[in-house]
């Protein structure tokens, strides 16, 4: 293996650990349930929209979110027509995550790890929660780092040459790498994080950027339907309609990528916090123009999939 290649790994994984690290940080300094949070907040689609994108951005994670949802609708506690608000606000809070992978303050990155591994060994509950987001932070901030470093000499492979011209050659192959590689991570923020290590060493165009970006947002929906197997009709429903939601959105506005590109462009000269602007721009976009037919779309949904709930 190529050591680069293998560097490429380990700073994946550094990220993802350090996504789980500030997820359970995040969550332990929060002191509501997050679950009677979703259950409470879901009488309407809009409320369910942000109720939905607070306990995201809370767990840094679309995906816990979708679990949770799905295991209250198992359990019979929300309906799947409650949840089609959840699911779109999902969409809304994870672009927080895009936007705190822009900051990459190296100067704090030793100083995060430090103060967090102290604040780690203290047994107060507030003390070890403040540790786990700043250890966290520094551990995602130092794969960012690595993953931008590594661009360069990662697209020297022939593997990676070949993606890349790909990619900035077909919008479509970008979307279908974004999902395909965040299907097999399990995590669209670090596709996204990837993504901007290959846009600031001009590797990548914007526009294939975002079609990366696009294909993550459907790449995501697998661990929903992970979650699903087995369980309730309506919980079912509920993982269908969160893929239908990212691929209608997906055709939607695929035809506007470039106008996205070019608005990003006009707010900043950083090709890395353009990414994350199209990122809230596209999510928004998508679940505001859903959010006036949550009805409709829900009836829809049991159509196709053949489920009548009354």
């Amino acid at each position: 293996m190529s050591p680069y290649l293998a560097s490429f790994i380990v700073f994946i994984s550094i990220f993802l650990f350090g996504m789980t690290i500030l997820r359970i940080g995040l969550n332990s300094i929060s002191t509501s349930k997050l679950q009677k949070w979703l259950y409470l907040a879901s009488s309407t689609p809009v409320r369910g929209l942000l109720t939905g994108a607070l306990v995201t951005a809370i767990l840094q994670s679309s995906s816990a979110v979708m679990v949770l949802t799905i295991s209250l609708i198992a359990a019979r506690l929300l309906t799947f027509r409650q949840s089609i608000g959840i699911i779109l606000g999902t969409n809304i809070g994870t672009t927080l995550t895009a936007e705190l992978m822009t900051l990459n303050p190296e100067n704090l990155v030793l100083p995060l790890l430090l103060t967090g591994f102290i604040l780690l060994q203290m047994r107060h509950q507030i003390s070890f929660s403040i540790g786990t987001v700043c250890f966290g932070l520094g551990c995602i901030f130092v794969s960012m780092h690595g993953l931008e470093a590594l661009a360069l000499p990662l697209s020297t492979l022939s593997f990676f040459e070949h993606v890349i011209y790909e990619t900035n050659s077909s919008l479509l192959y970008g979307i279908g790498i974004g999902t395909i590689l965040t299907a097999l991570i399990q995590s669209s923020s670090a596709t996204t994080g990837i993504t901007m290590g290959f846009i600031n060493q001009d590797l990548l165009s914007l526009p294939a950027a975002i079609a990366i970006l696009y294909g993550s947002n459907v790449g995501t929906c697998i661990t929903a339907l992970m979650a699903s197997i087995g369980s309730t009709k309506e919980a079912k429903l509920a993982a269908y309609a969160h893929v239908w939601i990212n691929i209608i959105g997906v055709i939607l506005f695929f035809p506007l990528i470039g106008l996205f590109g070019s608005f990003a462009a006009s707010l900043t000269s950083f090709p890395d916090v353009q990414l994350a602007h199209v990122s809230i721009l596209f999510n928004v976009l998508s679940a505001f123009l859903f959010l006036p037919f949550t009805g409709f779309f829900a009836l829809s949904i049991e159509r196709l999939h053949n489920y009548r709930l009354n």
